[in-house]
Order: C-alpha cells, then structure tokens, then sequence
C-alpha cells in the first residue's frame, strides 16, 4: 500500500510539507509507504479546454503534469495538500490539478484516481482553509473516489513551518487523518481478498442546462 502526498505549495520544505510530513511518518508507523511529491516553482499552464488529451491521451501542454499522471497510476491512495493564496488553493496546484483530474479523465485514465481514497489538506496563516478544503474535495467527489477525514477539518495554521509545529491541534489531526486513510486502504485490501469488488460503472451521460 502506498500513498502519494502531493506537495502544491511553491516552498519545497514550507508549512504544507510540514503537514504531510507529519501524515507521512504516522503512515510509517501504520505500516503504509507514501511519498511526497513537490511541484516545484515552475509556471503550470492553465487547461485550455482544447480537449485534445481526449484524442492524444495526455495533455498538450508538457509541463510536468503528464508525468505526475504516470507516476500517480502505481499509488493506492492520495492526499492532497495546498497551501492558502486569497482564500483558495494556491494558483500554481489549482491549475496543476485541473489539468491532472481532466486529462485522466478525458484520456480514459479515470483508474489513477478512481475508487481510491483521497483526502485534501489546506495550510494558512489566519483564514480561508476550509473554502480551500472545499474546493480540494470536489476533484474527490466528482471522480468517485472516497473522501478520508480527520476528526477536524484537514488543516493546520502558521507563517512558518516552525509555527505550524505549536499547532498542536491541527498536526495531531494530521495524524488521525493518516490513521483514517491507512484504515481504509487496509479495509478495501481486505475487501478484495474476499472477492468483493469494485461498483458496477455506467457510461457516462452529460446533459447541458438547455432547452
């Protein structure tokens, strides 16, 4: 079992890694092995509604999403972590996973994502943590993929990652939100050694709001 946490902050060792670090190691104790994977500073090109990834089976744009796909397939589960810029996801993972979510869907890759757990985690100075925790969850829901909770909302607060540390609250939910997901992975491995399997799909319908 191996979980991906996704580092969507531009500071490399900053508050959101200071979360997902305390997520990682408390997913060490469990037993499970995760890996924390950093965006970087690079500009990430918003999608374009092109659709071309329908045809060519990955985006047009190459900027480092592509290869965030194909190394995402080999992972059991995801948590996803951002840190708070105007009381939304930070620019740069907004549109990193815009175009991640899309792509695997349009492209017929859905299986990266789909059915696996995943769990959002917002990192603030002061506010917009739980608008950015909503905004997270909706590439869950709309992908079918079980969202994991803590016993709060997933965040933790401070301008450094010293001060998220005296969070004491938020990174011991840090904690009971990677005990959560290791239980569910451990649950749906137990579910498939007793031969029950994943939801019967149906093709996709869309209907537009017009008469």
């Amino acid at each position: 079992m191996k979980v991906l946490l996704f580092n969507g902050s531009p500071h490399k060792e900053g508050c959101t890694y200071t979360a997902l670090t305390e997520i990682a190691n408390t997913l060490k104790e469990e037993g499970v092995e995760s890996e924390i994977y950093q965006i970087g500073i690079k500009p990430i090109g918003a999608c374009r509604a092109c659709y071309a990834c329908a045809k060519l089976g990955r985006c047009v744009i190459d900027d480092g999403v592509n290869a965030f796909l194909d190394y995402a397939k080999d992972f059991d589960g995801f948590i996803f972590g951002a840190p708070v810029h105007y009381a939304s996801a930070c620019g740069g993972a907004t549109a990193f996973l815009d175009r991640a979510f899309f792509t695997a869907f349009s492209s017929g890759r859905g299986d990266i994502f789909m059915h696996k757990p995943g769990a959002a985690v917002a990192s603030a100075r002061r506010a917009g943590t739980t608008a950015t925790l909503d905004q997270l969850n909706k590439y869950f829901t709309i992908t079918q993929m079980p969202v994991i909770s803590g016993r709060y909302w997933n965040m933790v607060h401070g301008h450094t990652s010293e001060e998220v540390k005296k969070d004491f609250e938020g990174m011991q939910n840090m904690r009971i939100l990677a005990r959560n997901m290791a239980w569910h992975l451990k649950c749906r491995e137990a579910a498939e050694k007793a031969g029950i399997k994943l939801p019967k799909q149906e093709e996709t319908v869309f209907t537009n709001f017009i008469r």
